[in-house]
C-alpha cells in the first residue's frame, strides 16, 4: 500500500512538474521541434503526459486545421493526442522493462505531424522506472560440493538474482544467512550488474557437518523494499585442493545477427593442477539474463560456446556472460566472455501511411497532395538506408523534403472520362547487399459529378404474400442502379404518398430507405384486401437529386383460415329441430340438406360433407360434395323413431378445418308420435332442469329492475314537473336536448340497448312538456356503420324539430353497446 502511495505522489508530481522544452524551428518548408518528457511506468490510461500545444507554443485551431497526430511507425501506440485540449496523453500501459529492458534511461521517441503547412515536431517520452518486480533467482536451490580440504579464504560464485527493474528499483544487495564458516563477498560487473560469492573463512569438517544448508537473499532498493531468496545446500566432500583456472579472465568473440542454431562462436579452456577425478572440469554459462540463457549454450566437456537462439542484432547489440568451470572436488573458476553482435540486412523498408486521400476531384491542379508516408529501415549502416520511387508510369510523383518523409503529389490534371482510377505502386529499397525492398499499393478513385439518375431493372414489380403473415416481414427487395459513385451513387428508397380506401399506403406497407426491402406493416387478409399497387422512388444523394419510379404489385394470397359455417340445419340451444322420415320413405329419399359455406378462396374453399356419427349407419348417407342426407334402404317398421347424425364438414385446405352438425331425423307418420318420442332425449331432461333454474332466476332480476325503473321515472317526472312551473314563471324559451349519439367501442356497428325519447313542442314553448319514456323494444333499428341512410333520417327530423311553432313527436333510437 505504501508504494501504491509513494507511485501516486510521483505521477501527480511529474503531472504537475514544469517541464523544460526545447524547440527548434527549421525554415527550409517544414517546421520542426523537439520536446522531451518524463514520466513514470505503469501510469492509467487517459493519464495526462503534457499540454503539447502550450510547450510548442501551437494554437489548438493550428492542431485541427492541421490534422495533428501522432507517426510511430510502430504497432504500439503508448501516447494519444487530444486536439481538442492539445494534451498528450497515455493511450496504453507502458512497461519500462517490456520497453527497454535493462537499458538506461529508457525512452521512445515519435513525431507530431501537421498539414498544410507541414511541420514536424520531435517528442520524446523517457519512462521512469518504479519498483514493480522483486529479483528472482533462476532456481529454487543452489547446489555446492566443496571439499573439506578447501582453504580459508577459497570463494565459491553463487547464482545471481534478476530484477528486471533498474538504478536504485533494481538489485542492490545480497545478505547471507548467519553461519561459521562462510561470509559472503558482492563484485559489481563492468555493466553494472552484481553478483555474490561465499568465501570460506573456517576449515570445513566433513566428519563433523557432511550438508550446510544457507539462505541467500536478493534485496533491491525501491521503496516499499522487494526480495528474493535461495537455498544453499554444500556438500562436503574429501581432499581436492586445487581449483580450476582460466587461461583468460577475458575472452571476446563475434557473431553474426541471424547465426544458424549451432553456430560455433568460440572454445573457452581451464586447467586443473589435480589428478584423476578432482581434475576433471565441467563448463557452464553462470549470471546470465535468462534471454540471453536462451540464445547461447556451451558444451559442458569441451567449453565450446554456441548459438542456440535466433540472434538478432536489433535487439542485442552485444552480449556478456560468465563461464564457470567447476572440478568434480566442487572447486570453481570463472571467466567473462563479451560477444559483438555483426549486423546483417535482413530487415526490409517498412511502410507507414500517414494520409491518404481518395477520391480526388479530377479538376484537382498539378502538386495537389494525395498521400504522406513514413519509410524507416531497422538495419543500421547502408543496410538502413532507403531510395523511394513509383514503380509505374503514372500521372504521380514523389516528393521529400524530410528524411523518411515522402509526398504522394498529382503530375498533371486527371481525366475521369479516360481512367476513373489508379493503383500506384510505391517501392522503397534499401541500401544493403543484397538489397531488400518494400511495395505499398495506394488505390486512388477519380471523383465525379451527378449526371445519371437511378434505373430500376424492372418497370413494374410483383410480390406475392400469403394473408396472416407477421407484420414486419419482408416482401420483396427493390434493387436500383446508379452509375454515379460514393455520395451520387447513394440511393434511398421512399414509398410515395398514396391512398388505398380510406388508409395511406404506409399503413401496409413500408420501405426501408437504405437496403430498399420492402416490408408488411400489417397482417393482410385476403378476405377483404387481395392486392396492392403503389409506387416507390429511387433517389440518389447527389446535388441536385435525380431520381427515377418504379410500380410495385403486392398479390395476396389466400391461407385456409376459416372453418366451414353451416348455415343449415340452423343449431339451437333450447328446442330440439327434427326433420320427419315418413316410414314408407323409399331409397334415396331425400331427408334434408346440409348447407355450408367457406369465406376463404379456391381449393380452400371447395367442402366434402362426411357422416361422422349416426344411430343407425346402415340407414343414412351423406351426398360428399352436395350434403344432402338420404336413405340408403327401405325405412321398416322396426327402425327407431329417434335417430340423431352428426355430420363433418371438411374443406381442402392444408391443414384443412372442419365444422360439425348434429341432425335430429323422426321417422315416424304423425306429428304425435314425434312429440311423444322427443321429449326424452337425454339432453332435454337437463335442459329443463337449467332452465327451471335461469327463468326463476329472471324472473326476480326483471322483477326488481321494474320496480327500480319505476321509482327512477316517477322521480324523474316529479323532478321535470318541477323545472317546468320554475321555466314557466321564469319567461325564458325552453331548448331541446338531444342526446348524444354513441357509436360501438368495438366497431361491428351494433347498438344493442334502445332508447325512445318523445319530444312535444306546442306554439307555447314555455309550456312545452318533455317526456322520457323507458326503453323499449318496439319499433328497433338497427344502424349500420357504412350505410348513411339513417343518418340522413336523423338529421332531416332533427331539422324539423327545429322549426317553430309546429307540433312534433320524434322517436330517437340510440343504441348503446
Amino acid at each position: 500500500m505504501a508504494y501504491k502511495q509513494q507511485l501516486c505522489k510521483w505521477r501527480m508530481s511529474i503531472g504537475h512538474q514544469q517541464v523544460t522544452v526545447l524547440i527548434l524551428l527549421v525554415f527550409f518548408d517544414i517546421a520542426a521541434g523537439q520536446i522531451r518528457y518524463s514520466i513514470p511506468e505503469e501510469m492509467k490510461k487517459g493519464s495526462i503526459i503534457g499540454n503539447v500545444a502550450q510547450d510548442l507554443g501551437l494554437d489548438l485551431k493550428r492542431l485541427r486545421s492541421g490534422r495533428a497526430r501522432i507517426v510511430t511507425g510502430d504497432n504500439n501506440q503508448y501516447t494519444e493526442l487530444k486536439t481538442d485540449k492539445g494534451t498528450l496523453v497515455v493511450n496504453e500501459r507502458i512497461d519500462r522493462e517490456q520497453l527497454c529492458g535493462d537499458v538506461t534511461p529508457c525512452s521512445f521517441s515519435f513525431e507530431i505531424i501537421l498539414e498544410n503547412p507541414m511541420e514536424l515536431h520531435h517528442i520524446t517520452i523517457e519512462v521512469l522506472d518504479v519498483n514493480d518486480h522483486p529479483p528472482v533467482f533462476k532456481k529454487s536451490d543452489i547446489k555446492l560440493d566443496i571439499s573439506e580440504s578447501a582453504i580459508v579464504g577459497a570463494r565459491f560464485v553463487l547464482d545471481s538474482a534478476e530484477d528486471p527493474d533498474v538504478g536504485v528499483n533494481g538489485l542492490q544487495n545480497y545478505i547471507l544467512s548467519s553461519n561459521e564458516n562462510f561470509v559472503l563477498k558482492q563484485h559489481v560487473n563492468p555493466d553494472g550488474s552484481k553478483y555474490a560469492e561465499i568465501v570460506l573463512q573456517t576449515q570445513l569438517d566433513r566428519e563433523g557437518a557432511p550438508h550446510l544448508s544457507l539462505k541467500l537473499i536478493a534485496v533491491d532498493g525501491g521503496s516499499p523494499q522487494r526480495s528474493g531468496t535461495v537455498n544453499i545446500d554444500i556438500k562436503v566432500l574429501d581432499a581436492n585442493d586445487n581449483a580450476p583456472v582460466f587461461n583468460q579472465s577475458v575472452y571476446k568473440a563475434t557473431v553474426i545477427e541471424n547465426a544458424a542454431k549451432g553456430t560455433h562462436i568460440i572454445s573457452v579452456n581451464a586447467t586443473d593442477a589435480d589428478s584423476g577425478s578432482n581434475g576433471y572440469i565441467t563448463y557452464s554459462i553462470s549470471n546470465a539474463r535468462s534471454n540471453i540463457a536462451d540464445l547461447l549454450s556451451i558444451d559442458p566437456v569441451t567449453g565450446a560456446l554456441n548459438v542456440s537462439g535466433p540472434i538478432d542484432f536489433e535487439k542485442d547489440k552485444k552480449y556478456e556472460i560468465r563461464i564457470e568451470a567447476k572440478d568434480q572436488g566442487g572447486l570453481t573458476d570463472s571467466s567473462k566472455v563479451v560477444i559483438e553482435v555483426v549486423d546483417v540486412n535482413d530487415n526490409a523498408p517498412a511502410i507507414s501511411v500517414m494520409s491518404f486521400t481518395s477520391p480526388v476531384s479530377e479538376d484537382s491542379p498539378p502538386g495537389t497532395t494525395i498521400g504522406i508516408i513514413n519509410v524507416k529501415d531497422l538495419d543500421s549502416g547502408e543496410n538502413g538506408q532507403v531510395n523511394c520511387r513509383i514503380e509505374q508510369n503514372a500521372p504521380f510523383k514523389i516528393k521529400s523534403n524530410l528524411r523518411n518523409y515522402y509526398t504522394l503529389v498529382t503530375d498533371t490534371v486527371l481525366d475521369r472520362e479516360s481512367v476513373p482510377e489508379y493503383n500506384i505502386t510505391v517501392v522503397v529499397t534499401d541500401a544493403g547487399m543484397p538489397p531488400l525492398s518494400t511495395k505499398k499499393t495506394f488505390h486512388l478513385k477519380v471523383s465525379d459529378v451527378n449526371d445519371n439518375a437511378p434505373v430500376f431493372p424492372q418497370s413494374v414489380y410483383s410480390a406475392f404474400i400469403p394473408e396472416n403473415n407477421s407484420p414486419g416481414v419482408s416482401v420483396l427487395t427493390l434493387r436500383a442502379k446508379d452509375p454515379d459513385e460514393n455520395q451520387n451513387a447513394r440511393i434511398s428508397y421512399i414509398l410515395k404518398d398514396a391512398n388505398i380506401g380510406a388508409s395511406p399506403v404506409s399503413a401496409y406497407v413500408s420501405v426501408n430507405a437504405e437496403s430498399g426491402v420492402v416490408h408488411a406493416v400489417r397482417s393482410f387478409d385476403f378476405e377483404q384486401i387481395k392486392q396492392l399497387q403503389f409506387v416507390v422512388k429511387a433517389q440518389d444523394g447527389g446535388s441536385p437529386p435525380l431520381s427515377s419510379n418504379v410500380t410495385v404489385k403486392l398479390i395476396i394470397q389466400d391461407q385456409n383460415d376459416n372453418p366451414p359455417q353451416v348455415l343449415y340445419p340452423v343449431q339451437t340451444g333450447g328446442s330440439v329441430v327434427a326433420e320427419m322420415v315418413p316410414r314408407t320413405a323409399d331409397v334415396g329419399y331425400l331427408v334434408t340438406k346440409v348447407v355450408a359455406v367457406d369465406v376463404d378462396s379456391g381449393q380452400n374453399a371447395w367442402l366434402s360433407y362426411k357422416l361422422q356419427k349416426a344411430t343407425d349407419r346402415a340407414l343414412f348417407e351423406v351426398g360428399l360434395q352436395n350434403g344432402e342426407i338420404r336413405t340408403i334402404r327401405q325405412v321398416s317398421d322396426k327402425d327407431a323413431v329417434k335417430q340423431r347424425l352428426t355430420v363433418i364438414v371438411e374443406d381442402n385446405g392444408q391443414p384443412s378445418r372442419s365444422a360439425t352438425v348434429i341432425v335430429n331425423v323422426a321417422v315416424a307418420d304423425s306429428f304425435p308420435e314425434v312429440l311423444s318420442e322427443f321429449t326424452d332425449f337425454p339432453h332435454d331432461k337437463e335442459y329443463n332442469d337449467n332452465l327451471t333454474f335461469y327463468l326463476v332466476l329472471a324472473l326476480a332480476v326483471v322483477s326488481f329492475l321494474f320496480i327500480t325503473c319505476l321509482v327512477v321515472i316517477i322521480s324523474v317526472k316529479i323532478y321535470r314537473w318541477r323545472q317546468s312551473r320554475v321555466l314557466y314563471h321564469s319567461n325564458l324559451p325552453v331548448i331541446p336536448y338531444y342526446p348524444p349519439r354513441y357509436s360501438d367501442t368495438l366497431g361491428t356497428g351494433t347498438l344493442p340497448h334502445v332508447y325512445n325519447y318523445e319530444v312535444c313542442r306546442t306554439t307555447d314553448s314555455r309550456k312545452s312538456d318533455c317526456k322520457f319514456g323507458r326503453a323499449g323494444s318496439q319499433n328497433v333499428l338497427i344502424m349500420d356503420p357504412s350505410s348513411t341512410g339513417t343518418m340522413q333520417r336523423i338529421q332531416s327530423e332533427k331539422n324539423i324539430l327545429d322549426e317553430p311553432d309546429s307540433p312534433l313527436e320524434v322517436s330517437l333510437f340510440v343504441f348503446l353497446s
